[in-house]
């Protein structure tokens, strides 16, 4: 059956080209295929492969529903007839309930039925519960993710069954508009800002200046690895339209965010005075060590300490993984301050309002908690 000009050979194709990190120009171009012709066929699906459809293996065979058929010829009961195929007695009274009974059963209009009752999609649940759906849409305007969605719900309404949603149904419901759930416009709310599902890519390491006297990151106290004492922090330079960026701080064990206006550039002694002011406003419990890349602004790490007493570590050439919240969390922040914003105009108040939002959303490595429960929880432990 062909679907937007496509066989379902041709199909397979777009999918298979696509996981390899080809653009969907490109694949086009590789199948010889018009280009609007397969972006319309990868949009109605949301970016999403549909499995293949097959019959579970909890679900009666075509060959069971004649045995059954044959079963009742012969005048057996349903415990006969079930002992025979291996099946529950409960199986076949509820097969022949959803088929007519024993008078007006037959196998073949059975299977078909069932496998017709089996397609899918289904009316989405989003499309008939209201409250959900009303839920769904305010946080997503709140600029959470659709897995924050799902994990916050689980944690508030752990036993109703009518408020549980995965993210996938939610991505799905916003890529595929047939399902008729969500509002296209909500994508712009997503981080992303996608309308359908990408294979992600792997951006080019970028390397770092040099900086004298600094203390290595295999040098950091192994309470800061594993994260079981709070007050360690990561940091990052996050660049706008250039010269323009800011500063970030994450707390690795609660994800508590601080941001740092940088109004007069980037350069280190503005990151220097700019990051001692902002960390000096902790309590002394919360001010232990702070990681950074080899980025030639943290040139003056040294008197950094000094005024803060912040001690300085710094991750391995071309090494983003070690910085692995900071990293996380600067995703996080394009969705507020892309990388063409003039974030040199972007004034401190509007920055601590950026944090105190993301802040106040759940995350999933902190089983759903918000990071500002979670640093309060930890420092009230310790």
């Amino acid at each position: 059956m062909q679907r937007f000009g496509l066989s379902p050979e041709e199909q397979q194709q777009v999918w298979d080209l696509w996981r390899t990190g080809k653009s969907l120009r490109a694949v086009a171009r590789a199948m010889g295929q018009p280009a609007h012709q397969v972006r319309r066929y990868v949009a109605s699906t949301g970016g999403r492969r549909r499995a293949p459809r097959r019959r579970a293996t909890r679900c009666l065979s075509a060959g069971e529903r004649e045995e059954i058929s044959r079963g009742l010829a012969r005048g057996d009961s349903c415990r006969q007839i079930a002992a025979g195929i291996g099946r529950s007695h409960t199986t076949v009274s509820r097969e022949l309930r959803s088929n007519g009974g024993r008078e007006r059963y037959r196998a073949i209009d059975a299977d078909e039925g069932a496998s017709e009752r089996a397609r899918r999609p289904k009316t989405a649940k989003l499309a008939t519960n209201g409250a959900l759906r009303a839920i769904v849409e305010e946080r997503l305007e709140l600029k959470w993710s659709p897995e924050q969605i799902a994990g916050w719900l689980g944690r508030t309404y752990p036993d109703d069954e009518q408020m549980a949603i995965s993210h996938e149904t939610i991505y799905l419901s916003l890529f595929v508009q047939s399902r008729g759930a969500l509002r296209r416009e909500l994508c712009a709310h997503l981080r992303s800002a996608r309308k359908m599902r990408r294979p992600r890519g792997r951006p080019a390491p970028q390397g770092r200046g040099q900086l004298t006297g600094k203390l290595m990151i295999s040098e950091r106290p192994a309470e800061a690895e594993d994260r079981a004492v709070p007050g360690h922090w990561e940091g990052d330079l996050l660049l706008g339209k250039r010269p323009s960026g800011i500063a970030t701080l994450v707390e690795r064990s609660s994800r508590y965010t601080q941001l740092v206006a940088l109004r007069d550039g980037h350069r280190a002694e503005q990151v220097r005075v700019a990051l001692a002011a902002s960390i000096s406003t902790l309590p002394a419990q919360l001010r232990r060590s702070l990681t950074w890349d080899q980025g030639k602004e943290m040139a003056e790490h040294e008197r950094f300490s000094v005024d803060s007493g912040v001690t300085v570590y710094f991750c391995d050439p071309r090494s983003p993984w070690q910085r692995g919240t900071s990293e996380n969390t600067n995703g996080l922040l394009r969705q507020y301050l892309p990388k063409r914003a003039d974030l040199g105009s972007v004034s401190q108040a509007h920055l601590d309002a950026v944090a105190a939002e993301l802040n106040d959303r759940p995350r999933k490595t902190l089983d759903w908690m918000t990071p500002a429960e979670k640093l309060t929880e930890l420092t009230a432990a310790s």
